[in-house]
């Protein structure tokens, strides 16, 4: 089946899903009131330095200062420093079509030169964003800029021509690097991005001179502005989908807004125009994500539970440290044998997981706990089948050969939110835990109450007011526990059912001898 990009925009969000063979491969939304500022520029002012932790925090003008490593950081044109830069650099560029901004140094092996010995308080500095801001942290930062086009990515930075690894062809990687670097001005440093393959020079120096003005432009914009401010804003999602996304793989853009179809094809027009024809106006009667059945694929990336076509089934648990995965056999019992079924099932779950995490966008730390395989092959087909599966994340990632105990660790990198964060919320009622106590949890809660309040209750009509599930277990299960509580008051209890209460929710509320009974009733 076709990949097709599919963009639903409203006046208060815009969603955007990436449909790869009939299913939503990636998922992206941005609201009127939380616009992202990932790739965004500013001009900030460093406001404190930690040696020991060889980072800096930087005043954007943001509520939090935006937090910089030591290995973002530029320090000098020396080509020995450069070319260490560069090598980072492009060893990233693979899985993230070289438009990735979290650039520099490998955070483990950083320069030997101090952050204290590049950057002093109440300096004055061009950053971009490289992460949003999460939870309680500030925005993450580089000094490392890049302007990202169609086919290029100017670092103003560098000197270095890089090629995107996605780009498999030998002979193509060096006419595109030698095309590029014979190009572009000997101060300036580009990255050839996946959608130039097959690029005429014609087009490849017209992007360029474009980025190159539109640097001159944030340049001069920098320069006369005040500190702290933004100099240079990303394109919204909608073109920033068409950009990023819109490849030789995309068949066509659907959109179902008239005003979103015209920017996009003038959009097209300029970078890409043999496209301009794969883009469509959804006119039809129906929600443009409810007709190509994304509304729920999205509801089921928000379970914790996920089923696989054979009856087994995958959980997902995410925490502030790490993501853990959790492989079961659930209904599946196999044809053949223990070893087969247990095979099978790790085997269908690995690509579940490798779309699950793309569609939720979990990253950081993920552990999988598959289910135990007595040989070391199957653990190896295993593991290998997993390499495989997150080959087409965009996102770079980093997975750890299997431990004796079906373990497996993976990194994968985070700069932005998940699906989870940005559609969901924490739940007001079970505080975070993800649980609600249970009806029989709650009669006794209830039967507990009363035992306090003996003295004020005692020998008066009492009405308990209680979710419908709750007031029907006092009918059943709890029926003598009840009978007993009446007893001990010497009076009558009566239960009336609110279908509006939460399930934890209930009222104890004594009763006037003139009240009417009608409605209430007893257990």
């Amino acid at each position: 089946m076709p990949c097709e990009l599919i963009i639903n925009a409203a006046s208060y969000e815009t969603r955007v899903a990436l449909v790869e063979d009939g299913h939503v491969a990636e998922f992206y939304i941005e609201r009127r009131s939380d616009k992202t500022i990932v790739g965004n520029i500013y001009k900030g002012r460093v406001v404190k330095i930690l040696p020991g932790m060889q980072s800096a925090f930087v005043d954007i003008g943001l509520p939090k200062a935006a937090f910089l490593y030591v290995g973002d950081v530029c320090f000098t044109p020396d080509e020995v420093f450069m070319d260490a830069f560069v090598d980072e650099m492009e060893n990233g560029v693979d899985k993230d079509e070289g438009v990735s901004l979290e650039t520099g140094f490998d955070r483990e092996r950083p320069s030997c030169v101090p952050i204290e010995d590049r950057l002093r308080e109440g300096q004055e500095i061009l950053v971009q964003i490289s992460k949003e801001p999460l939870g309680n942290k500030g925005a993450r930062v580089t000094t490392h800029l890049t302007i990202p086009g169609r086919h290029l990515v100017l670092m103003p930075m560098v000197r270095h021509v890089g090629v995107s690894r996605r780009i498999e062809d030998e002979t193509e990687r060096e006419n595109l690097r030698e095309m590029v670097r014979s190009m572009k001005p000997p101060e300036y440093g580009f990255i050839v991005r996946t959608a130039a393959e097959g690029a005429d020079r014609e087009k490849l120096k017209a992007e360029m001179e474009f980025l190159l003005k539109l640097w001159e432009g944030i340049q001069k914009r920098a320069a006369a502005s005040p500190v702290p401010s933004l100099v240079h804003r990303e394109l919204d999602i909608v073109l920033r989908a068409v950009r990023d996304l819109f490849t030789r793989e995309v068949e066509r853009v659907v959109v179902d807004s008239e005003r979103e179809y015209n920017r996009i094809i003038r959009f097209v027009d300029s970078f890409m125009p043999s496209l301009k024809y794969s883009v469509e106006l959804y006119n039809g009667s129906r929600p443009i994500f409810e007709a190509y059945g994304i509304d729920v694929e999205i509801q089921r990336a928000l379970n914790k539970k996920v089923w696989l076509k054979s009856g087994g089934y995958i959980v997902i648990e995410t925490t502030e440290a790490l993501t853990a995965i959790d492989v079961n056999t659930g209904r599946y019992v196999g044809k053949r044998n223990f070893d087969e079924t247990i095979l099978k099932t790790n085997l269908e779950a690995v690509k579940e997981i490798a779309y699950q995490l793309r569609l939720r966008n979990i990253g950081g730390i993920i552990i999988i706990d598959f289910i135990d395989m007595e040989k070391g092959a199957d653990r190896e087909r295993v593991f290998q089948a997993l390499v495989e599966a997150v080959k087409k994340d965009r996102s770079k990632t980093k997975v750890l050969r299997m431990s004796d105990f079906g373990l497996v660790e993976m990194t994968r990198k985070r700069t932005r939110e998940s699906l989870a964060r940005l559609l969901q919320e924490p739940c007001p009622y079970c505080d975070g835990t993800g649980y609600v106590k249970s009806r029989q949890t709650v009669c006794h809660e209830i039967l507990r109450a009363l035992e306090r309040e003996r003295k004020e209750l005692l020998g008066r009509k009492v009405l308990i007011r209680a979710h419908p599930d709750v007031v029907a277990l006092f009918y059943d299960d709890e029926r003598q526990a009840f009978e007993e509580a009446e007893e001990a008051l010497m009076g009558r209890i009566y239960l009336k059912g609110e279908p509006d209460f939460h399930v934890e929710q209930y009222t104890i509320e004594p009763l006037d001898a003139s009240t009417k009974e009608g409605g209430l009733s007893e257990a």
